[in-house]
């Protein structure tokens, strides 16, 4: 079941989101993530309180296996946009579950005029931007160094989608 975030999620997207930091293809690295139960509910708020950004959650047998968030422009110039964030937890990987929460931010976001999606991906991460290029994404360029992995640099690419 997609639907978007409730503040009762709180607890379980932590556990979501540090299960997921272990994939070593997010931003946090494994055991870095430090969100506290009230950090998150303020955020989940926070979230549900703009007009442009969304988080929704896909939930099985009551947890919360995978997540698709959108953060929006909050400024007149960028306020057509958002920027992406996907994660799945690997054991339900390869079941439709991500082209599934991709479709559903596409509708929201034509629903609320968004009209540019974009995100970015660890370059080494093919299975992800394999994904990214069959939803309809476009590689946009490639950000050097932008990260550091295990001590060695590592570069990103970004995509963008225009609805």
């Amino acid at each position: 079941m997609i639907r978007p975030i409730e503040v009762r999620d709180a607890e379980g997207f932590i556990e979501l989101s540090k299960r997921i930091d272990d994939s070593h293809f997010m931003l946090f690295e494994p055991g870095e993530r430090k969100t506290t139960r009230e950090q998150q509910i303020k955020s989940i708020e926070r979230i549900l309180s703009e007009k442009k950004s969304i988080i929704f959650v896909v939930e099985r047998e009551n947890k919360l296996v995978g997540f698709i968030a959108a953060f929006g422009g909050n400024v007149k110039r960028n306020q057509h946009s958002a920027y992406l964030v996907l994660g799945v937890l690997e054991e339900f990987q390869g079941q439709g579950i991500a082209s599934k929460l991709f479709n559903r931010v596409f509708e929201w976001a034509r629903e609320n005029e968004l009209s540019r999606l974009g995100l970015t991906v660890i370059k080494d991460n093919s299975k992800a931007f394999n994904l990214y290029r069959k939803m309809g994404f476009i590689l946009e360029g490639e950000k050097v160094h932008s990260l550091i992995i295990n001590g060695e640099p590592v570069n990103e690419y970004y995509l963008y989608k225009l609805l």
